[in-house]
């Protein structure tokens, strides 16, 4: 049986969203000698949509996963010197274009999560439905895995992840139980982390939200990857890199980046006068332009073709105004 490891990248991954994605960039990635960046490549599903759409367009893309990496260079490989493939972290985004010799680009893509190519990959560890290693690395080579957090971390400072990155309400009884397991012997696989959080949360608890491993596991990852910081270091720098006129797209996929998201969009398209002005000079007029009203969300055609679209919410602007 063909296993999901064997089909090629495009059989792979849908990327969410991609029309909507695509039309909101269009104005900026449709001038002569465009660079477009795709933060978040994954298996390159919305890059090679950006090069087939924009063909004149030169895209950098960024991924911290080696394998991503290498399965999306298989993909882009057609477009040559058009797509230009970077290890990095997107917080990392300024020093990528530095080395490339770019200041100032017209779009920035950003797909964040964890990608299909991950989950569906049993040895990372990601996905609660099946056993494998407790690792959830985005980049294998370097850090921390969820094992490492699990067993070393001190009982507070695990209640904290849980509370803070998973919002689960149970955080404290599931760290009970997790550091009387890991004194008998150090917790290593998903299952059993998965029987740990059923056997400590109450009947109620688990009779409605899905898997209640769902929110331990998400605060685990953006614990070991550093996901929330370093977005929150990555959306000011890809706003920073845009040009007048250039447009940011973002798909988040849990309220805690999208509420990131939404905060650094809307400043940059708040003015920072001084209350009382009577005419508000340029330097405290707004950098950005909203695109989206809100988060907008999948339609329902798309749901009903790729149920892990469900949580997307995309976020987009354009920037109106150079920094004064």
């Amino acid at each position: 049986m063909t296993t999901s490891n064997d089909r090629p990248p495009e059989a792979r991954h849908r990327p969410v969203m991609l029309q909507r994605c695509l039309d909101l960039l269009a104005p900026a990635l449709r001038r002569p000698d465009a660079v477009a960046v795709d933060c978040t490549l994954g298996l390159g599903g919305h890059s090679a949509a950006l090069l087939d759409t924009f063909p004149d367009v030169r895209l950098i893309a960024l991924d911290r996963d080696p394998e991503a990496l290498r399965l999306a260079g298989q993909r882009l490989a057609p477009y040559g010197e058009r797509a230009t493939l970077v290890h990095a972290v997107y917080d990392q985004l300024p020093s990528a274009l530095a080395r490339l010799g770019v200041t100032r680009v017209a779009g920035v893509l950003f797909d964040l999560g964890v990608s299909s190519m991950q989950l569906d990959e049993a040895d990372r560890g990601f996905a609660y439905a099946q056993d494998a290693p407790l690792d959830m690395r985005m980049d294998q080579t370097t850090g921390p895995s969820a094992a490492d957090v699990l067993n070393t971390y001190p009982p507070g400072e695990l209640v904290r992840v849980l509370r803070a990155y998973g919002e689960e309400k149970f955080a404290r009884k599931i760290v009970e139980a997790v550091v009387r397991e890991r004194a008998r012997e150090p917790i290593t696989g998903s299952a059993r982390l998965v029987a740990l959080i059923r056997d400590a949360l109450p009947q109620a608890a688990k009779r409605t939200g899905g898997n209640p491993a769902k929110r331990t596991f998400q605060a685990l990852r953006i614990e070991v990857n550093g996901e929330l910081s370093v977005l929150e270091r990555a959306l000011p720098a890809a706003v920073g890199a845009l040009a007048v006129g250039g447009r940011i797209a973002v798909l988040s996929y849990h309220s805690l980046e999208d509420r990131l998201v939404k905060r650094t969009l809307s400043e940059g398209a708040a003015s920072t006068a001084p209350a009382g002005l009577p005419v508000v000079p340029e330097q405290y007029q707004p950098r950005l332009r909203l695109l989206t009203r809100g988060a907008e969300q999948p339609s329902a055609e798309e749901l009903a073709d790729n149920s892990r679209a469900a949580p997307a919410r995309l976020r987009a602007a354009e920037r109106v105004r150079e920094a004064v």
